[in-house]
C-alpha cells in the first residue's frame, strides 16, 4: 500500500515519462506500452515510448505508433537516450529482467528516475521502485487495464484507442482466447474493452489476416520442408536457417505463430522453433497445459517465460542446437511430461 501511494504521488502532477518494453515487441508489449502512453498523455504527462528493436508491421495501426523511437536505429538512439536521461518516471512493461531490453537495461539501472515495472512473467529482477506484477494475469495489457481501473480509479479515461491497444495484447497472449490462461477475468476485461470501443473483429484482421505473399509462401515452405515430428518423444519442431529467411525475404514478425502449427499436431506435447539469426539461435517453445516448458528453457537454453510459452537462445550452431534439444528431451521425458520439476544438471 505504501508503494502504491508513492506511485500515485509520482503521477499526481505532470511528469516526463519514458516507457519501454522488451526486444522484438509483440502485441502485448507494444499494446501495453501504447495503451499506457495514450492514457498518460490524456492526464497531461509528456510521454516517450522507446523499443529496443523493431517490431512487426502488423502492429503499426496502434495509436501512437508513429511516435515510437527504435533504440536500435541510429537516427532514433540519440533522442531516445536524451528522453531517458530527462525522465522523471520510467515504465518497464512486459519484461521482468533488465537484460531483456539490451543496452537500455543498464541505462535504466543507472537512472535516478522513479522506475515502475508492470509485468506477468516469472522470476522478476528487483530493479523497480514500484512493481505491479502477477503471473496470474494472461497479459501485461490486462494488468495495465487493472492498474488504470482498480488502482487509479480512472475507468472513464479509457477510450477506443486505449481499449484497442490493450485488447490486442490480451487477444494474442491468450492465443485468440484458446490458451489455458484465458480466465474468467480475461473475458470480463475484454468485455469492458469492447464496451469502450475496441473493434474485436478489426483487431483480429489487422493482426492475423495481414499476411504478405512472401510470408504465406514461407509458412508453406516451413510446414512442408522444415517440420520435424518425433511422435516417440511427443514433440515436433521447425528448423529455420538464415538462408531460408533470406530466400523468403523474411521480415520481423514473419515467424510469429509458426511454432503453434507444430503444437497443434495430435499427440504432440512439446513444440519448438529454431531460427538462425546473426547473433545466434533464437528458440521459441510451446507446450500442452501439463508441460512446464519455461523451466526446460531456463535450465538448458538460457531462457524462460510462461509455463506453456517460453523462449531461449543458443550460441551453438543450428544443427548442434537441435541435436542438443533432441537429446535433452529424450533424457528428460519423465521430468517434462510427468513433473513440473526441471533443473539443469
Amino acid at each position: 500500500m505504501e508503494a502504491l501511494a508513492s506511485f500515485k504521488k509520482e503521477l499526481s502532477s505532470p511528469k516526463k515519462i519514458f516507457i519501454t518494453t522488451h526486444v522484438k515487441p509483440d502485441a502485448d508489449a507494444l499494446g501495453s506500452s501504447l495503451g499506457l502512453a495514450n492514457y498518460l498523455l490524456k492526464k497531461g504527462h509528456e510521454v516517450t515510448v522507446v523499443t529496443p528493436s523493431d517490431y512487426p508491421s502488423f502492429l503499426a495501426w496502434m495509436k501512437g505508433n508513429d511516435s515510437v523511437l527504435d533504440f536500435s536505429k541510429s537516427e532514433d538512439r540519440a533522442l531516445a537516450t536524451l528522453r531517458l536521461e530527462e525522465a522523471d518516471v520510467i515504465f518497464c512493461l512486459d519484461f521482468s529482467v533488465l537484460g531483456r531490453v539490451n543496452e537500455l537495461g543498464e541505462l535504466i539501472r543507472k537512472s535516478n528516475a522513479y522506475v515502475v515495472n508492470i509485468d506477468h512473467h516469472q522470476d522478476p529482477e528487483d530493479f523497480a521502485d514500484f512493481r505491479y506484477w502477477s503471473t496470474k494475469a494472461a497479459a501485461t495489457c490486462e494488468l495495465v487495464y487493472e492498474l488504470i481501473v482498480n488502482e487509479l480509479r480512472d475507468k472513464d479515461a479509457i477510450d477506443k484507442d486505449i481499449a484497442e491497444c490493450l485488447y490486442a495484447g490480451i487477444m494474442t497472449d491468450t492465443g485468440g482466447f484458446r490458451h489455458p490462461n484465458t480466465t474468467k477475468n480475461v473475458h470480463l476485461v475484454v468485455a469492458e474493452l469492447i464496451d469502450k470501443g475496441a473493434d474485436s473483429s478489426q483487431i483480429s484482421n489487422w493482426i492475423y489476416d495481414s499476411n504478405s505473399v512472401n510470408r504465406l509462401k514461407f509458412i508453406g515452405f516451413a510446414i512442408t520442408r522444415r517440420l520435424v515430428v518425433r511422435e516417440d518423444l511427443h514433440m515436433a519442431y521447425f528448423v529455420i536457417s538464415k538462408k531460408d529467411l533470406k530466400k523468403y525475404q523474411s521480415q520481423t514478425g514473419d515467424t510469429e505463430g509458426l511454432v503453434n502449427y507444430a503444437l497443434s499436431l495430435d499427440g504432440i506435447k512439446l513444440a519448438a522453433l529454431f531460427s538462425e539469426r546473426e547473433d545466434g539461435i533464437k528458440i521459441s517453445f510451446r507446450s500442452s497445459s501439463d508441460v512446464a516448458v519455461n523451466k526446460f528453457a531456463a535450465a538448458y537454453f538460457n531462457g524462460g517465460g510462461h509455463k506453456n510459452a517460453a523462449g531461449g537462445k543458443s550460441t551453438l550452431g543450428l544443427k548442434d542446437t537441435v541435436d542438443l534439444f533432441e537429446s535433452l528431451v529424450e533424457k528428460c521425458q519423465d521430468e517434462l511430461f510427468h513433473s513440473e520439476s526441471m533443473t539443469a544438471n
